[in-house]
Parts: C-alpha cells; sequence; structure tokens
C-alpha cells in the first residue's frame, strides 16, 4: 500500500519514529592532531608500500625482509649495535674526509655567528653513516637532536607536533625523507624558509589556517634515493653531500674502534680479513665483526686473528668478495642456465624463485658495482670474472660468420 505524505514520519510497524524533527545538530569540529616529538617510530602506522598516495609509491622490494648477513639495509637486531658503536663525536668519525671537512667549516661559522646550522641533505647507499654524521652534527652544536621518518610523518598534525616543540638551533633528522607524502612535505617548506608552519582548523566554511611562528632549526634529511625528491624540495637544502664507499684501510680503522668498544681482542690481520668482505659498509663490517666475535668465544680463546675471522666467515658463507650465497646462486644460475647471458630479468628472477624487482634492488646493485654483472639493452649478462671467481671456465669468442662461405 503506497504510503501517504503524512507516513513519512512513520517507523517499520507504523508506530511513530523517535527521530526529533527540524535540523540536525552539527557535529563538534575534530581538533588538530598534534604528535609528540619523543614518540619512537611507530611501524603500524607506515603507509601501505602497495598504496600509490603520490608519484613516489615505494616498491614492495625495498619493503622486503632480507635478513642477510651482508645486506646493507638496517635490520631490527642492528639498532642496539648501532647505538652502541655510533661515534658521537668528529674526531671518532672515520672517512667521508672531504665530507667532514666541509661540514666542520658550516658548524664552526655558524657557531660564531650564533645561528643554526643551515639544513643538510646526505644521500648514498645505505649503512655509510648518514645517520651517524647527523647525530655528530647535533653534537658539535650542542644542541638537541630528534628524529622521525618519511613514512611516519602521514599528516600535517604529525609534522607540526615534532616542529613546535624544538628548541633554538634543535636539529630534526628525517630518514627516508624522499618517503614523505606531499602533503607533509608542503607543510615543510615554509617552515624551512620562514619558520613558520600553517594548521588548518575545522573544516569546510569555518575552516582557517593558524599561522605559527617556530624557533630557527636545522633540518638534516637522509635518503638513499635522491631522485625520489622533488626539485622544490631538494634546492631547499644549501648543504648536499652525498656519502661514497669506505676503502680497506677506513674499514680496518672501523672495524678495530668497534671491537675495541665491544671488549674483543682484533689484530690487524683479523680486522683486514673482515674489512675485505664487509661491502665497503661499516653496517655490514660490524654485523661480521659481532658475528665473528660470537665464533671466537664459542670456538677459539676469544680473540679474533686471520685464522679465526676467515673461519666465521667461512661459516657464514661470506667469501672474500663480500659474496654470499644468494649472490653465488644468482650468479651460477646466470652461468650454467643460460650461458652467461643476456638473459631478461623476469627469466633471471624466476629461475632463482625471487621477485624481479627483489632481485633488481636488492641484489644487483652489489654485483654490478664490482663487476660481476651487467645490464645490457638485451638482458643480464656475467662479465669473465664472474665466471673467474666462481671457478668456471670463460667460453672462447665465436668467430664472425663469413656471409660468402
Amino acid at each position: 500500500m503506497p504510503s501517504s505524505p503524512g507516513d513519512k514520519n512513520l517507523g517499520k510497524n507504523g508506530a511513530p519514529s523517535e527521530e526529533p524533527r527540524g535540523p540536525k545538530p552539527r557535529k563538534a569540529s575534530p581538533e588538530p592532531r598534534m604528535v609528540s616529538p619523543a614518540r619512537e617510530p611507530d611501524d603500524s602506522r607506515v603507509a601501505n608500500p602497495h598504496k600509490r598516495e603520490d608519484s613516489r609509491m615505494v616498491s614492495p622490494a625495498r619493503e622486503a625482509d632480507d635478513s642477510r648477513v651482508v645486506n646493507p639495509a638496517p635490520e631490527p637486531e642492528d639498532q642496539r649495535l648501532e647505538r652502541t658503536l655510533r661515534p658521537h663525536q668528529i674526531q671518532d668519525f672515520t672517512g667521508q674526509e672531504r665530507i667532514v671537512e666541509q661540514l666542520l667549516l658550516a658548524i664552526e661559522a655558524a657557531r660564531r655567528r650564533g645561528e643554526a646550522l643551515d639544513h643538510v641533505l646526505l644521500y648514498g647507499p645505505p649503512g655509510l653513516g648518514k645517520t651517524t654524521l647527523a647525530y655528530i652534527i647535533a653534537h658539535e652544536m650542542g644542541v638537541h637532536i630528534h628524529t622521525t621518518s618519511g613514512p611516519v610523518l602521514e599528516r600535517r598534525g604529525d609534522l607540526a607536533g615534532i616542529l613546535t616543540n624544538l628548541e633554538r638551533g634543535d636539529v630534526l633528522f628525517i630518514d627516508e625523507i624522499h618517503r614523505m607524502s606531499r602533503i607533509v612535505e608542503e607543510c615543510l617548506y615554509p617552515a624551512m624558509e620562514d619558520k613558520v608552519i600553517d594548521i588548518i582548523v575545522d573544516q569546510g566554511p569555518h575552516g582557517r589556517s593558524i599561522q605559527i611562528p617556530l624557533h630557527d632549526f636545522t633540518l638534516v634529511g637522509a635518503t638513499t634515493r635522491t631522485g625520489m625528491l622533488t626539485s622544490p624540495l631538494r634546492d631547499r637544502f644549501p648543504i648536499t653531500h652525498r656519502l661514497q664507499f669506505y676503502n680497506q684501510e677506513e674499514m680496518a680503522t672501523i672495524l678495530r674502534r668497534s671491537a675495541q668498544i665491544l671488549g674483543v681482542a682484533l689484530d690487524d690481520a683479523g680486522a683486514r680479513e673482515i674489512a675485505t668482505r664487509s661491502r665497503q659498509t661499516p653496517r655490514v663490517g660490524n654485523r661480521l665483526l659481532a658475528r665473528a666475535r660470537d665464533f671466537a668465544q664459542v670456538r677459539a680463546d676469544g680473540a679474533i686473528n686471520a685464522t679465526v675471522a676467515r673461519a666465521a666467515m667461512d661459516l657464514l658463507q661470506v667469501d672474500e668478495l663480500g659474496l654470499d650465497e644468494t649472490d653465488r646462486h644468482l650468479l651460477l644460475t646466470l652461468i650454467e642456465k643460460f650461458d652467461g647471458g643476456p638473459v631478461g630479468i623476469k627469466s633471471l628472477a624466476v629461475a632463482i624463485n625471487e621477485d624481479p624487482e627483489t632481485v633488481e634492488e636488492v641484489f644487483e646493485p652489489f654485483l654490478i658495482q664490482i663487476g660481476f654483472l651487467n645490464r645490457t639493452s638485451q638482458g643480464r649478462v656475467a662479465p669473465r670474472r664472474a665466471w673467474e671467481h666462481l671457478g668456471r671456465t670463460f667460453p672462447a669468442a665465436q668467430p664472425a660468420p663469413d656471409l660468402f662461405s
């Protein structure tokens, strides 16, 4: 039976509806959400890497859990070791002489003027000391450091809560700064240039912008993928440095200092043995040193010499060039199944049962760096030195066919 106009306020059974007439009450506007700078980064709040929030989508391979001992990316168990071994004074930092000299000059000039240091951008492969340099900058300037990471800063309120709690001259360190959302990045521009931050209060026609003044501060950004930074953000860093890989002598010096802090005896020969397998990366070297210390305490007299270090590395299956079992498996597959290439990345990934992006972004960079893998337009190719290192005979070049034979 069709309802009449007077039935609009009746319930399901014809009873009068309890809903009051007239305009609905307005809901209270949400207050801006502030984040305390003392809060540690929470992995549960990291944005989904598969969800494209802006043009800088993070590859799933970057989020893969690669627990290899030679992986230069930070792992959860590395945090306590790195806090113990991280130098806090510039004189304890080894390597990167050009960068250290320029930073010391800028720090001394800022201290004499009584100003905050200019914003600093540090970029380069993982594990080379970008975070360590940020802590050293704060120590040399005599100020506090506040740390966070790009994926944690999801909203304007997250950034506002940190910036408004900075004291004059403090250092704000943002790791993985290339993974900040575009909204947060645009909110950071006036903070970097004009030392103010705009907060939007209320929504719709009642919304208004409040400009909050900030103390003068130093932003130190760290990234492994500088190409993913937008030009407006990159141009706002007056000081920009690219960290380089460390040579064997620098790595041995770092390992001897770390061994002294860990309370383990390490002679020069043992330090060189571990340094050659550290992929020119302090994070990898310290991780290998920690495993060699365990080996020495259980299967030796507690001291690490060349013999003990070599035995510990053999147990970890890390050879004298820093290749582990996964690296050798990839190269042997390329050589034995595809005759050294060229082969496409998808075919190679299927052959070793890995994701193509993981192969391209996690396994290949070091192999290309040491000349054991070439990327060509036809596909991946294993050069002669890779064959010889794995004990395989490099095939002789085939003569060009004669068109008239």
